[in-house]
């Protein structure tokens, strides 16, 4: 009777297989896991995160290896935070920093203008409280809690390993608020 019991415990099954790894904060993400994730990644990166505005200060060159991935057909995609919007505002009241969310998103479209391959870019203010990453069957998920700012999120780092599980659920989140976001 102990067996099973030890053996559930030290083995996952089930969806948890999908969990490569939780983290307290985006911050405590081992510093090379972007770069190796968009390196690897060869059909699909998307950048569901409401600034990415850290993809360009912990990835060298980012704009041009991106590009370079859209130029020989990876699906590139920016979903950014509405500038603009009232969740944006309200949400640069509560984070009370002198570099706000407009300008990080302004400098996140200023990096992926320099991209030698247009990438795709919506704006959207319905994802200010959850990051999601795609990079083909790997995903880093950023849950935000209270007041702090994005690298003080809480962070999941997801593998595919069935479907319907929970990778596949931040996938659709992720088409579920690309689908109405609007060009930016």
């Amino acid at each position: 009777m102990l067996w099973p019991e030890v053996v559930r415990r030290a083995v996952k099954v089930g969806s948890d297989r999908e969990l490569v790894g939780v983290y307290a904060r985006r911050s405590d993400l081992p510093r090379s896991l972007f770069r190796e994730l968009i390196d690897q990644a060869g059909t699909r990166l998307w950048f569901g995160g409401y600034t990415s505005y850290f993809v360009w200060l912990e990835v060298p060159n980012a704009a041009a290896t991106l590009g370079a991935k859209a130029q020989v057909g990876a699906d590139v995609r920016f979903l950014l935070g509405d500038p603009g919007s009232a969740g944006t505002t309200a949400r640069e009241r509560i984070e009370a920093t002198p570099l706000t969310l407009a300008t990080r998103i302004a400098m996140s479209q200023a990096e992926i203008a320099k991209s030698p391959e247009p990438l795709a870019v919506r704006l959207s203010d319905r994802h200010i409280a959850m990051s999601v990453w795609v990079f083909d069957d790997e995903a880093i998920v950023a849950t935000h809690i209270g007041a702090g700012l994005g690298q003080d999120s809480v962070t999941m780092h997801l593998q595919r390993r069935e479907a319907g599980g929970p990778f596949d659920r931040y996938v659709e989140h992720f088409e579920s608020l690309w689908a109405d976001a609007r060009a930016a």
